[in-house]
C-alpha cells in the first residue's frame, strides 16, 4: 500500500498536528532533523523511504491567515518526481481550476471547508484533485450529503479523522470500512491514527490504498524497512 508523509505548515514552520486542536499546534521536534524549516523537515522525511507523494496542510491559508506556496514550490522544484498534495482549504472553482492547470501541486478539497453540497461537487470537479472526507470527534464535518453521495467522489478519497491525528489512537477502522463499501474502484487514503506497521497491515487487509502518515515517521515507530516493504509495487 502506500504511504503519504505529512507536514502541517503554520507561520513559516512545520508544527505538530494533534488532534486538529490548530490553535495549540506548536513547531515540530523530530529526531529527524533541527528545528521545523519546512524544507528540510521534507528533506528528512523524503530521505526515509522512496515516497511517491507528499501531503501538505497550509494550515496559514485553510484558516485564511496567509500561505505557503512559494515553499511548496521549492519543495517541489527540489523533487520533480514527486505528486504533491495541498490542502489550503481552498473552495473557489476558478481558482481550483487555475491550481489545477498550474500548481503548485493537487489540490485537496476538504469537506470541512464546505457548507453547500453542490458548491463541494463545483470544487471537486474544477479541481480535479483529492477529495478530504473530514471527520472531528463528533462526526463528519461538512455538508452531509459529501458524505452519503459517493457518486460525485472523485478517483481519490481521504478519510481524515482529526480526533486521531497525532493522538496514537489507532486507525479509524469502521469508519473506513463504512467508506470502502461505498466507494467502488476509488482508491481510499486513511489519515489519522496510524501508529504503526502494525496498522498498515491491517489497512491493507481492507484493501485501503494508503495511509498518510507524520508520528509514526518522526519517532521511528515506521522504520525505513517497513516502509520501503509497503511501498514495493505501488503505483
Amino acid at each position: 500500500m502506500d504511504v503519504v508523509p505529512v507536514i502541517d505548515l503554520m507561520g513559516g514552520q512545520v508544527v505538530h498536528a494533534r488532534r486538529g486542536e490548530r490553535g495549540a499546534y506548536q513547531p515540530i521536534r523530530s529526531p529527524l532533523v533541527e528545528g521545523a524549516r519546512p524544507q528540510a523537515v521534507a528533506e528528512a522525511l523524503l530521505a526515509l523511504a522512496p515516497f511517491r507523494r507528499l501531503y501538505v496542510a497550509d494550515l496559514d491559508a485553510i484558516r485564511g491567515t496567509g500561505g505557503h506556496d512559494a515553499v511548496i514550490a521549492e519543495i517541489a522544484d527540489a523533487h520533480p518526481e514527486l505528486e504533491i498534495w495541498v490542502d489550503r482549504g481552498e473552495t473557489d472553482p476558478a481558482a481550483l481550476g487555475r491550481r489545477a492547470r498550474g500548481g503548485p501541486g493537487v489540490s485537496v478539497i476538504g469537506s470541512e471547508s464546505f457548507k453547500d453540497g453542490q458548491a463541494l461537487r463545483s470544487a471537486c470537479r474544477a479541481s480535479g484533485g483529492v477529495l478530504s472526507l473530514d471527520h472531528d470527534a463528533n462526526g463528519p464535518i461538512g455538508p452531509a450529503d459529501s458524505h452519503d453521495d459517493s457518486s460525485f467522489w472523485p478517483h481519490r478519497v481521504i478519510v481524515m479523522t482529526l480526533a486521531r491525528v497525532g493522538a496514537d489512537a489507532g486507525p479509524d477502522i469502521s469508519r473506513l470500512q463504512d467508506v470502502m463499501g461505498r466507494a467502488g474502484d476509488r482508491r481510499v487514503y486513511a489519515a489519522g491514527g496510524v501508529r504503526g506497521a502494525a496498522d498498515l497491515m491491517a489497512l491493507s487487509a481492507l484493501r485501503v490504498a494508503g495511509a498518510l502518515v507524520a508520528s509514526a515517521l518522526h519517532d521511528g515507530r515506521l522504520s525505513p524497512e517497513a516502509l520501503a516493504e509497503a511501498l514495493r509495487g505501488e503505483p
